[in-house]
Formats: structure tokens, C-alpha cells, sequence
């Protein structure tokens, strides 16, 4: 029996990068709406993309079954927005008149836009243009405002941890230090957690600027405790602090000049820490060989973890409840383990990074993990 719902007919979309768990958000959104309020749910093919072009499907319990352990996303995503749409010649134009008539178009009641923190903003100009809207928070960088968790973080972190377990054995088998490339735009989240789990000796993250000395500093002691190996994780925004220990030497200044490098590409390469360059001016300051993994996309595929499974589908439960009794314009969050809406205007243009106080601060500290200051 279903229970009185103030929304009929409801669409979903993902957008921005694919990351494990979208499957079981819509899955979760899609059975709750269907079956305990009696909505019709139609998914919009490729992110704001499909909004704008009319492009859709009816999702029944056909389209349903088996989405729990699947990966990626089966209504396709893309990172356009609806007002700024790609045009053939090159030129960006605001749809968001367009993504509107499909809304009304197709009946919606709401519009449901899985996504980070640029489809919330996304979801914003929408709500502001008058259609109804509620954002689900996705990404492995965990770094979506008003969220204690976002699903695919933990699924992300899992395949970092296991990265770093198996570089373990062969750094220490031919005595390397092994630099890992960590995902995470400009959050440390997924490069500490992983970093922390996976036993790494030095974390680079964009939220403690780092001294090439001090890391140095740490592979020494390491050497001198007996320790033939290092694993460095390197996150994806890390940077130097500004100063002598981020700088380059005269010599390699000169061969920079020598190779026609402009100014503004050395500052660049200063700034933010490069692995294949620091892996090489670690070979020199150490004696040791510096090799360096990429994990690269690896880390947003594959099937999501049981954390993730759960987080995705009870965020679209609650999602479901708040288009029942006719509540939009927010998120849905997890705050303190329970799904609560927050408002899109508090979420939208913010970043929650890693906070110098944070407990995975303090553990990485008191354990002697190298953070690089």
C-alpha cells in the first residue's frame, strides 16, 4: 500500500564524474519513490546534457534490479552545465530556458541531481530559474559542505589503501622509495585516509603545505632506524610553502633557462608538487630510487563498498520521504549519522577540506606519519 505523496512524478539525473555507489542512489531514490509513495520516475540520460535535450527513460523495477553492486552510472554523466552549454563551434550558451521546458515537459515535480559540488551549484541556478530541485552528495574527494560523508569516498579510499598494500612489498623488496598519486581536487580526505590505513610513511596534502627538507628530513630518520624503503602519497593539490625548501637549486635553474622554460612554468612547478619532479630531487637528496604510481581513474571505478552501498541508498530513502511531503531546494546530508536535508544555498560555491584540528590530523602525528611541515 502506498502512503500520500505531494510529488507524482519525479526525474533523476548524475552528474559531474562517476564514482561507485551512483547506481545504488538511484536504485534507493528510485524503489523508495515507486514503491512506498507511488511516484513515476523517469532518469534523464547524461547529466544536464539530457535535461536540456529531452533525452530520457521510465525507470521500473526492470531498470532497478541488479544496480546495488553495479558500478558507474546507467543514466550516463557529464560535468555541462545548463547555463553554460557546450555549443558545435565552440561557444557556451545558457539552456537552463531549455532544461526548464523539458522539466515541465515531462510533468516533474522535482528534479533529483546526483552529483558534487559543482552540480549543487548547478542545481542552485535551476532552483533560482523556479524548477524544484534536491541534490544527493557523490564524489571520492569527500569535499561537498554540510556532509559528514559523500558516497564514493569510501569506496576510492579502499582502492588507495589497497594501492599502497601492494606497493609495500615491491619498494621493499628493491629498497625504492614509492611516491603514490592520490585523487581528491583540492581536499586531503582521500591521501590522509588512505595514507593512514595503508601504512604510508610521508602524506603530501593541499591543506599543510610541505618542505622538501622536512621530507628528507623523514626518509632519513627512516634509513637510519633501519628502514630500506619509503611510501610517499602524494594528493592531487598538494603544494610547497613558500620559502628555500621548496625551491629549486641554481644549477637546476640554469638548466631550466638552458631548456627555454619560461618563468611563470617554474613558479608553476614550484608551487605544487609535481611527483616525477620530486621523485627525481629525492633520488638526489637521498641516494635512494624514487619511482612513481599514478592510480589515476582507477580510483572512481569498480563496484562500491558495503559503506557506500548503504550511505547511497539511505540518502535516497530520505530523499525520497522529502519529495513526498513536497520538500525541495535542499541537499540531503548525513550529519552525525542521520539523514537530514540542508538548504542548497548553504552547500553550494563551498568546500570542506581537511581541518588542521581534524582526528586523522592528530593520529597521523602521533603515529609519526610525515605530513611534510
Amino acid at each position: 500500500m502506498t502512503r500520500p505523496s505531494k510529488s507524482k512524478c519525479i526525474g533523476i539525473l548524475t552528474s559531474g564524474g562517476d564514482c561507485p555507489g551512483l547506481n545504488a542512489a538511484i536504485r534507493g531514490v528510485a524503489k523508495a519513490a515507486k514503491g512506498a509513495y507511488g511516484m513515476d520516475v523517469i532518469g534523464i540520460l547524461d547529466g544536464f546534457t539530457g535535461l536540456v535535450e529531452n533525452r530520457v527513460i521510465h525507470i521500473d523495477e526492470r531498470e532497478m534490479s541488479g544496480l546495488l553492486t553495479l558500478g558507474g552510472t546507467i543514466l550516463g554523466t557529464s560535468r555541462n552545465k545548463p547555463h553554460k552549454m557546450p555549443m558545435p563551434d565552440g561557444s557556451t550558451r545558457d539552456m537552463t530556458g531549455a532544461a526548464a521546458e523539458t522539466y515541465r515537459r515531462l510533468n516533474l515535480d522535482c528534479l533529483i541531481c546526483i552529483g558534487g559540488g559543482g552540480t549543487a551549484k548547478n542545481a542552485l541556478e535551476l532552483k533560482k530559474a523556479g524548477l524544484n530541485v534536491i541534490t544527493l552528495p557523490k564524489t571520492i574527494d569527500n569535499d561537498v559542505a554540510m556532509t559528514d560523508m559523500t558516497f564514493g569516498f569510501d569506496s576510492a579510499m579502499y582502492i588507495a589503501t589497497e594501492a599502497i598494500d601492494r606497493l609495500h612489498t615491491t619498494a621493499s623488496s628493491h629498497h625504492r622509495i614509492m611516491l603514490v598519486d592520490i585523487m581528491g581536487h583540492n581536499a586531503g580526505w582521500l591521501a590522509l585516509g588512505a595514507s593512514l590505513a595503508g601504512g604510508a610513511d610521508v602524506c603530501l596534502i593541499p591543506e599543510i603545505p610541505c618542505k622538501f627538507d622536512s621530507i628528507v628530513q623523514a626518509l632519513e630518520r627512516r634509513r637510519q632506524k633501519g628502514r630500506r624503503f619509503s611510501l610517499v602519497s602524494v594528493s592531487e593539490g598538494a603544494v610547497y610553502a613558500s620559502g628555500k625548501s621548496g625551491a629549486k637549486n641554481k644549477k637546476d635553474e640554469k638548466n631550466d633557462k638552458k631548456n627555454g622554460k619560461k618563468k611563470h612554468q617554474k613558479n608553476h612547478r614550484l608551487d605544487h608538487v609535481v611527483s616525477a619532479e620530486l621523485a627525481e630531487r629525492l633520488t638526489k637528496a637521498t641516494g635512494i630510487e624514487a619511482r612513481v604510481t599514478s592510480l589515476g581513474h582507477v580510483q572512481r571505478g569498480g563496484i562500491p563498498t558495503a559503506t557506500d552501498r548503504l550511505l547511497a541508498t539511505e540518502l535516497g530513502i530520505k530523499a525520497a520521504e522529502l519529495l513526498a511531503d513536497g520538500h525541495y531546494g535542499v541537499m540531503v546530508g548525513l550529519k552525525n549519522g542521520k539523514m537530514v536535508p540542508v538548504k542548497l544555498e548553504d552547500v553550494a560555491g563551498k568546500k570542506k577540506t581537511v581541518p588542521p584540528d581534524h582526528p586523522m590530523i592528530e593520529t597521523a602525528r602521533l603515529i609519526g606519519l610525515c605530513l611534510g611541515d
